[in-house]
């Protein structure tokens, strides 16, 4: 269970993000509305990709000091859609897990989730390619 609680990014645990400097040359940041994990409610969030992790801060002045609320191992992720006829909202997307869990996001436009959507998927794609070729044996060379 705190395996899946930690891929979908509850309660930051600090070595989640420890080594990498979210706060220089992100693949990605904006404004995005997340779903709470266990009060429903909507709050809006500064997100930052970098490095196969989606990481969310209270402001968008993100420092080397500054602490996630929040941290993403999109690499655990299966998933990433439009979830518009889920949550009968529009700009809606959700993050998936292969144990089942969801989270729940809004952009602020059609372009910012399609964006959003496809620079998650790219970072999934290449963290599922990166395991895959990880665990690849390569029987001829044992002989």
């Amino acid at each position: 269970m705190d395996s899946i609680l930690r891929a979908l990014g509850s309660g930051p645990n600090p070595e989640d993000y420890m080594g990498l400097e979210f706060w220089a040359d992100p693949e990605r940041v904006g404004w995005l509305n997340k779903q709470g994990e266990y009060i429903k409610t909507w709050r809006r969030r500064w997100f930052v990709l970098k490095q196969g992790k989606l990481l969310w801060f209270k402001e968008s002045t993100v420092t080397r000091t500054s602490v996630p609320r929040g941290v993403i191992q999109v690499g655990r992720c299966l998933t990433v859609k439009g979830a518009e006829d889920t949550l009968n909202k529009p700009f809606s997307f959700e993050i998936a897990t292969s144990d089942g869990c969801t989270m729940y996001f809004i952009a602020d436009s059609d372009k910012e989730k399609e964006e959003w959507i496809n620079s998650i998927g790219r970072c999934i794609v290449q963290h599922s390619r990166s395991v895959t070729d990880s665990e690849v044996v390569d029987y001829d060379s044992r002989r």
